[in-house]
């Protein structure tokens, strides 16, 4: 009997210190993402105990990502996404201190990134401010790729002290809630959502940056801005084909299998808005996130809502469980149909819309009239990241409903 309750006792204090080791340090943490040319991408994360297990929160400024699909097993974590299908694979190296990959969901294969993290500690470290420069504004930018075409951009930032928020906006979207400090002559900003993982690095002088923008695990992409409050960017085009009638003809299958067609009666005398979208897709989320609550508000006013979804593959399965978190996460009450047809197809268009000409960006907004006619395309969709130009985005859309409801 005295062996017996001896190992008992050992196996207890055994339990014990591994739930021990389990208890992470509440607060602020500093994550990273691991580049392999040094220049790694770093971003906020916020834990929090609830209960046996802890919540990460991923924090983008004034966004709190809740992350709480998290599966502990010993001295290891799965820490799931709430929308995208990327999640952290980590190993507890101390209550203060996580190491592991980041790993994203792709179309042919998954990117893997080592990750680390570590409490109490900033985004950026400190630095003395030196003479600050004041960026805040708008700055006309200009990044090259790989392959040393231009593309342009748009820098929407803020200002307090050393401290900078904003966004960068591209012809077709943008890079979301960007948050960063100021040193001297140099800008850092960065941002990470799941699908975003972001880094800007700059030199400042008077009215003008100069600098490298880094994505996840991809070559970095020079950049160039000016101090311009004029800057305008030319959406991309997507419209009706050339004598083409303007009433659009499809059939797909909701996520729980039912087949749904403009020509049902739901959709009948009502304006019907058309959102083209993927479960991969950052901007989508906020749009996602927009239009959800747009619709529970209004839809009696004669309204109705069909998200076209564009997927990472054929995979009818993987795509149900992908947009079932977009559905759950946004409490989205209008039908979300899995096209069957994936983003990188470049028949994608003449397979699910052929009426249109080529479908160039996600998300992008149709809107149709009462008569199932198409009247407007919209493919610069700018989220809460973006401050002014999302409050102008709402109005317009607002402004294209009544019209159309009239």
């Amino acid at each position: 009997m005295v062996k017996k309750y001896g190992f008992f006792g050992l196996f207890m204090a055994f339990s014990l210190f591994c739930n021990a080791q389990l208890n992470l340090q509440p607060g602020k943490w500093k994550g990273t993402l691991q580049r392999q040319d040094g220049h790694h991408i770093p971003f906020e994360l916020e834990i929090e105990k609830q209960g046996r297990k802890p919540v990460f929160y991923i924090i983008n400024d004034t966004e709190r990502m809740k992350t709480e699909d998290i599966v502990m097993s010993k001295d290891s974590i799965l820490i799931k996404m709430p929308v995208f299908e990327s999640y952290f694979r980590v190993k507890i190296i101390s209550k203060d201190s996580i190491n592991g990959v980041w790993i994203k969901g792709g179309s042919a294969k998954d990117l893997v990134m080592p990750f680390y993290a570590v409490s109490g500690k900033s985004r950026f470290p400190k630095k003395a401010p030196g003479n600050l420069q004041q960026i805040a504004g708008k700055w006309k930018m200009e990044f090259t790729r790989a392959d040393q075409t231009k593309r342009p951009a748009i820098g929407e930032f803020r200002q307090q002290g050393q401290l900078i928020k904003g966004s960068v906006l591209t012809p077709a979207g943008d890079y979301r809630y960007l948050v960063g400090t100021l040193a001297a002559d140099s800008m850092f900003l960065s941002t990470f959502d799941g699908v975003h993982a972001l880094f800007f690095a700059a030199k400042i002088t008077p009215g003008a940056l100069k600098g490298n923008y880094y994505s996840s695990a991809s070559l970095p992409e020079p950049f160039v801005a000016v101090k311009d409050a004029n800057v305008t960017l030319d959406p991309p085009v997507t419209t009706l084909k050339e004598g083409a009638s303007g009433l659009l003809d499809f059939s797909f299958k909701d996520l729980e299998g039912n087949t749904v067609s403009l020509k049902d009666a739901r959709f009948k005398d009502k304006v019907v808005i058309l959102q083209l979208m993927g479960s991969w897709c950052p901007n989508c989320m906020d749009e996602m996130a927009f239009l959800s609550a747009y619709y529970r508000k209004n839809k009696n006013r004669g309204i109705e809502i069909i998200a076209l979804a564009y997927e990472l593959s054929t995979d009818e399965a993987r795509s149900r469980k992908s947009l079932k978190k977009f559905q759950e996460q946004f409490k989205v009450e209008y039908p979300m149909l899995i096209t069957g047809v994936t983003v990188g197809d470049p028949q994608r268009t003449e397979k699910t819309l052929p009426q249109l000409t080529q479908i160039k960006v996600f998300p992008t907004t149709i809107f149709l009239d009462k008569k199932g006619r198409v009247s407007k395309i919209n493919t610069s969709f700018y989220g809460p990241g973006t401050g002014t130009y999302h409050t102008e985005y709402k109005q317009e859309f607002e402004k294209t409903i009544t019209k159309l409801l009239e």
